[in-house]
């Protein structure tokens, strides 16, 4: 399991985040997705064989968020 760590400024509003975390949990590998509604900060555990970080962004970017490391 590797933890990895983006900021979505997105992320920091219900509706945004509810999104977020519908669209992570319902990925295969992800274990875990926790936001910090503050300042974007989310934190993925995930299976390190099946998604990379460069995985997580694009899925994360195909429904219209800016993702920053």
């Amino acid at each position: 399991m590797q933890t990895t760590t983006f900021y979505v400024k997105e992320a920091t509003s219900e509706g945004p985040i509810i999104n977020l975390e519908s669209i992570l949990l319902k990925t295969e590998g992800v274990e875990r997705a926790i936001i910090d509604v503050d300042d974007g900060e989310i934190k993925i555990d995930h299976s390190e064989d099946m998604l990379s970080p460069d995985q997580l962004i694009t899925i994360i970017e195909q429904y219209g968020l800016n993702v920053t490391k």
